[in-house]
């Protein structure tokens, strides 16, 4: 399983510098899985209960419900994400993994409700950011993957982060105030062909040279599209952070897209497993994610509480 040193302690997840030629094969590298083997219902994955958030004390996470073993996704322990100073009781592990994820929760997952959000200032260089030292969360994904969509959704507030059907309009390190505490972070897409090469190389830049110096990002949340098939810029992206040892969880957006139109006839559940097994032959453990969806609302309280986890963790430590 994963047991991970949060960020900023720096931790090695990449076991060698990744291939994505056409030769490479990370299915290869799959385990079977064990005998001690966790179930969830892939149907309790699907959408989202009302909130389960509480403003200070720890959340105690429902069980699964029962259902047919055919309906069920195995997830092997070695496949958890676990944090820092939590017990593993495989008698009660069950009931702390947050739902359509692979991420057990820890003591440290309070004061997780987002109260207040304000959008503080846009900025082209890291040393433009604020200074005031507050930990924050960074969203980047590919263009068009609904990340100013699903800020929304975590705010609850239609309008904090103008959304586009035009990809490529975030140009900025965008920071948004959360409960006067800590920021959510809104960095441009990548993967947008009709911006120009000079304004998507300088997007490149900038938001590289964030990642390496900002001192006070706890996390990157990569969004993955779960409506379409795996891409290769997503996998190059999330291989890179990895090599830099920058801390990150994977979103996976749209798995309200039930249909089988344009996704390669695949479910966004299957994008999910087929993205992770794409990516596991490039580390040596497996990183968190989370299944969402900012039309349903499914994955808010399991990011809020995610975040709620790290960032507490990060300013004990």
């Amino acid at each position: 399983m994963a047991l991970l040193h949060l960020p900023r302690i720096r931790f090695s997840i990449l076991t060698s510098l990744p291939s994505l030629s056409a030769h490479s094969n990370p299915i290869a590298n799959l385990k079977l899985p064990s005998k001690n083997t966790l179930f969830f219902s892939s149907s309790s994955v699907s959408f989202a209960p009302k909130s389960i958030l509480t403003t200070s004390e720890p959340i105690p996470i429902t069980h699964f419900p029962d259902t047919p073993l055919e309906t069920q996704i195995e997830l092997p322990l070695e496949k958890l994400f676990v944090p820092p100073e939590t017990d593993v009781d495989n008698a009660t592990l069950r009931t702390r993994i947050l739902k359509g994820s692979n991420i057990v929760l820890s003591k440290y997952a309070r004061d997780a409700q987002i109260v207040q959000a304000e959008f503080i200032k846009s900025s082209v260089k890291t040393e433009d950011c604020p200074s005031d030292g507050l930990p924050e969360f960074a969203l980047v994904g590919r263009s068009n993957v609904g990340k100013s969509s699903l800020l929304n959704s975590l705010v609850r507030r239609k309008r904090l982060a103008l959304t586009s059907k035009k990809p490529g309009k975030t140009q900025c390190i965008n920071h948004f105030q959360i409960n006067d505490s800590w920021y959510l972070v809104d960095l441009p897409g990548y993967g947008y062909a009709a911006a120009p090469h000079e304004l998507r190389t300088d997007w490149e830049k900038f938001t590289k040279d964030y990642f390496l110096n900002r001192s006070t990002l706890v996390s990157v949340f990569l969004l993955i599209d779960a409506s379409i098939p795996a891409k290769k810029v997503d996998l190059e992206y999330a291989s890179w952070l990895a090599q830099n040892q920058i801390p990150m969880t994977l979103i996976f957006t749209k798995c309200d897209k039930r249909k089988k139109k344009k996704n390669g006839g695949k479910k966004p559940e299957e994008n999910v497993n087929d993205f992770q097994d794409l990516i596991r032959g490039f580390f040596q453990t497996v990183p968190p994610w989370i299944m969402t969806s900012s039309v349903t609302n499914q994955g808010r309280d399991e990011i809020l509480l995610h975040m709620a986890q790290l960032r507490n963790y990060w300013l004990k430590h």
